[in-house]
């Protein structure tokens, strides 16, 4: 990941109606509509100012106005909203408002230059957004089942039954009508179409693992093993003092991706001689089931990543 040459930022606290908006090192505020009209301004202003602009991750309040940055050839990063109110903490501000938060993630990008994401390009958004969208659906078919399963039980069954048989049926539809997107959006781009086939070639990554893999994380095929196992939140982190040895666990990282990734390991380490004997000597180990699937993702993470990075299919590969 590239660093951060300006010596001018612009943190951006992103709400659904307004940016707030705090210069380094002038000291500049500003409140500006979260609107076409807003993010004008703020370009006029980055360019300016020769800066970078910088804001949290805000679950898609933060897209329109990122997007309209990047046409404008504009600098940008998107930071993790936990490594903001970590930084806060370190600080000792326990105040939060709109203002202070700007403040904090301006200064928080010029303290850690290196953090944050680019904007990915537009097929990536397209087929991250899908993914989502998918995922949501699918928790939400998850609990409707629940529910069926719940009223069977006690005895309401057949009140609910064509209500409950239609939702299904639209979730169903509206879930394969977002499959046959997200296909052909990876078949409409010959770089994402083959790395797609990679990551399939892989035993226990299908559609959904390798979706995810590539819209979550864009990065990979270009970076280490530990570095994709630690995007992923599936790196053991560490915790010791003095003689004192802790209990390692995975924590952070790109949570979505990770949950898929538990999903592609319970397969992999059954049809992967090298996983499957991996998870095997663990378990003779002693060690319990989640950590076992939590170990196997992560070589199944680092595997793809080497995988996309020699830009060859497992077929090629000694398994």
């Amino acid at each position: 990941m590239s660093k951060i040459s300006q010596a001018r930022i612009i943190g951006i606290d992103v709400s659904r109606d307004w940016l707030d908006i705090h210069c380094l090192p002038e000291g500049k505020r500003a409140r500006l509509p979260n609107k076409t009209e807003g993010h004008e301004q703020v370009a006029q202003l980055a360019l300016e100012l020769g800066a970078l602009v910088c804001f949290e991750a805000t679950g898609g309040q933060e897209w329109r106005l990122w997007s309209a940055l990047d046409v404008c050839g504009i600098a940008t990063r998107q930071l993790p909203p936990a490594q903001i109110k970590a930084f806060a903490a370190s600080r000792g501000t326990r105040a939060k408002t709109d203002r202070i938060d700007a403040e904090l993630i301006a200064r928080f990008m010029m303290f850690r230059p290196d953090a944050g994401r680019v904007l990915p390009h537009e097929k990536l958004r397209l087929l991250r957004a899908l993914a989502s969208k998918r995922g949501q659906l699918v928790e939400t078919r998850k609990r409707l089942l629940a529910q069926i399963k719940a009223h069977g039980k006690l005895g309401s069954a057949d009140m609910f039954d064509a209500m409950n048989a239609e939702l299904k049926d639209l979730l169903d539809r509206q879930i394969a009508g977002l499959e046959v997107r997200i296909e052909q959006t990876l078949a409409s781009d010959d770089e994402l179409a083959r790395t797609a086939d990679i990551l399939r070639s892989v035993p226990g990554i299908g559609p959904v693992a390798s979706t995810m893999l590539i819209a979550e994380m864009p990065e990979l095929g270009q970076l280490s093993g530990e570095q994709a196992a630690a995007l992923a939140g599936l790196a053991p982190i560490a915790h010791d003092s003095g003689a004192m040895r802790g209990k390692r666990a995975i924590g952070g990282g790109r949570r979505l991706l990770r949950h898929v990734m538990f999903q592609a390991a319970l397969v992999a380490s059954h049809h992967i001689r090298l996983l499957k004997t991996f998870a095997d000597r663990l378990r003779a180990a002693g060690k319990p089931h989640k950590v076992v699937i939590t170990a196997v993702a992560r070589k199944l993470v680092t595997i793809a990543n080497a995988l996309c990075k020699s830009r060859l299919k497992w077929s090629n590969q000694a398994a």
